[in-house]
């Protein structure tokens, strides 16, 4: 890939404004005994919209741009969650995206962010990328210093961190993780703010050529947070998915371009058409049962940057994101 920058470097200033407005932002800041960092955005303490949107742009590895903003896009659901990011490959796939599976006894969790880009692992002698996604990116990142983001209601245990700051080849003083629980305000816009996300890795999915993403943009409204874990989830997932919208800027021809436009929104799914935690119940709660292609924006435009022209598909759908979030 073309313009090969650090995601970990370009996030630690973001880290460090976290940790130097903790009392402004409502964060909890706890060093662990292997000089870890843990920043809790909503477990033991408020969090809060700002906190997410901070995250959300650690997240994408510091190269991307997040705001909040009012919109008149949906009915009664003005707070919006706005993305930008001119390298949309790495950002999003290289970063944001929640690759890496953290597990120990009854601890499980996603880590996203930019530790996932320099994290290893040992097969047969040979070190390799922890996640394979890296090898078809052909990207791999080095730093002294790294953060990793993980969705989760409980602190990370000791035995977690240390995996984290060995897969990545850091000291633990050098290893930053942020916590931020599904049902927070912080863990909301983080998970919203992965519109363009699902975009770029459902456009991945379709085989449709990374390379030839060139730029993004998406948006989504903020929802409601919710106690319940799995409503919390459902909520998160269908800000995107009932109401989530996507540009992509591409090269290649026409042809590609409209394909790809009528083939990323989230109606395209065969299990579209209910709010997501109604979903994941009637799937017993077992997330890869759902159809993969269900995870993507309601509406998108894809613009073929060579000729021009611009293509779009799906639809907003007020009615089900009215459901999902309590009307």
């Amino acid at each position: 890939m073309e313009y090969q920058a650090s995601v970990n470097k370009l996030s630690q200033p973001l880290v460090q404004e976290l940790l130097d407005n903790a009392d402004k932002l409502r964060l909890g800041i706890t060093k662990l005994a292997n000089g870890s960092t843990i920043i809790d955005a909503g477990i033991n303490v408020p969090g809060g919209l700002e906190a997410g949107r901070i995250i959300t742009e650690i997240c994408l590895g510091g190269m991307g741009t997040v705001t909040l903003s009012h919109s008149t896009y949906t009915d009664n659901w003005p707070l919006t969650v706005n993305v930008h990011t001119s390298n949309p490959v790495l950002a999003c796939l290289g970063s944001q995206y929640a690759g890496w599976s953290l597990a120990h006894e009854k601890y499980y969790a996603l880590g996203s962010g930019p530790a996932r880009a320099m994290a290893t692992k040992q097969k047969e002698g040979v070190t390799l990328p922890v996640e394979e996604l890296y090898q078809e990116l052909a990207y791999r990142d080095q730093n002294e210093s790294t953060v990793l983001v993980i969705e989760n209601d409980k602190l990370p245990p000791l035995e977690i961190v240390e995996k984290v700051a060995a897969a990545c080849g850091v000291a633990g003083e050098n290893l930053t993780i942020i916590v931020t629980p599904t049902s927070s305000l912080a863990g909301g816009v983080q998970v919203v703010g992965r519109v363009l996300e699902v975009a770029m890795h459902k456009a991945h999915a379709l085989h449709f050529p990374l390379e030839n993403i060139v730029d993004g943009c998406g948006s989504a409204p903020v929802c409601p947070p919710h106690p319940d874990f799995v409503q919390a989830m459902g909520r998160t997932n269908d800000a995107i998915l009932f109401a989530g919208l996507v540009h992509l800027f591409v090269k290649g021809s026409d042809e590609a371009a409209e394909k790809l436009a009528n083939e990323l929104p989230s109606s395209t799914s065969k299990d579209y058409g209910k709010p997501f935690a109604q979903v994941f119940k009637e799937y017993k709660y077992d997330f890869f049962k759902i159809d993969a292609m269900l995870f993507s924006p309601a509406s998108v435009i894809v613009t073929a940057v060579e000729s021009g022209k611009s293509f779009r598909a799906g639809k907003l759908d007020n009615d089900l994101l009215n459901l999902s979030f309590g009307g």
